[in-house]
């Protein structure tokens, strides 16, 4: 991948906003278009907690293949969407070809550590898959995790705000290889899919991806 088609794919990537609000059309905003990472700088090491409180560094998933997506517990339409089509996609796998969902990671990285602490994400994670892993931290080591993963979000509204408060956000989730190293941009439903549609194509795309 040359620079200048890094450059367009970052800011795709950056530009992928999710407007966590109530309106159809706020979740419509947010739908990105698949790409191809391969080569791509995006990602790298970090040290998080997970939902049990434990320490969580991004090495630790070395041989896996990682599917990542971020997001906040208090959104009240996009993520919890999104968690259930890419969870439903990763069960369908599971019963098609349990070897190759056995080789893959779900997990979930909070972009509003403010809100969500361990003991919240365990509660939310465990609501669409048993083996999804919610990963948080301070908010320094949040803004840290974004850069890397070239993440975008802002909280609306007022900046103080400690509750009752919505956060736009990159909302593709990513495909990441056993080495950690990028490898796509994952499909994601278009707003008032059907959930087995859905999740059919995150089936079909994690079948084609992994090996």
């Amino acid at each position: 991948m040359n620079k200048a088609a890094k450059n367009i794919l970052f800011l795709s990537v950056a530009l992928a906003l999710a407007g966590c609000g109530t309106s159809p059309s706020a979740n419509e905003a947010g739908t990105a278009a698949q790409g191809n990472l391969v080569g791509a700088k995006i990602g790298g090491d970090f040290a998080l907690t997970d939902q049990n409180g434990k320490t969580v560094r991004w090495a630790d998933f070395k041989g896996k293949y990682r599917l990542v997506y971020f997001g906040y517990t208090y959104c009240p339409d996009v993520c919890p969407l999104d968690l259930t089509h890419i969870m439903a996609g990763y069960r369908l796998l599971e019963r098609s070809d349990p070897a190759k969902a056995a080789k893959i990671q779900p997990i979930f990285i909070t972009v509003d550590p403010q809100r969500d602490t361990p003991g919240v994400i365990k509660t939310y994670t465990a609501a669409f898959h048993p083996k999804l892993i919610g990963l948080t931290g301070t908010s320094e080591q949040i803004e840290a995790v974004k850069k890397a993963f070239v993440v975008v979000a802002s909280k609306e509204g007022d900046q103080k705000a400690t509750e009752n408060y919505l956060v736009n956000h990159t909302r593709t989730p990513f495909l990441f290889g056993p080495d950690g190293e990028p490898i796509a941009l994952v499909p994601i439903a278009e707003a008032g899919a059907k959930q087995d549609q859905a999740a059919q194509e995150v089936r079909d795309f994690l079948s084609q991806f992994v090996e």
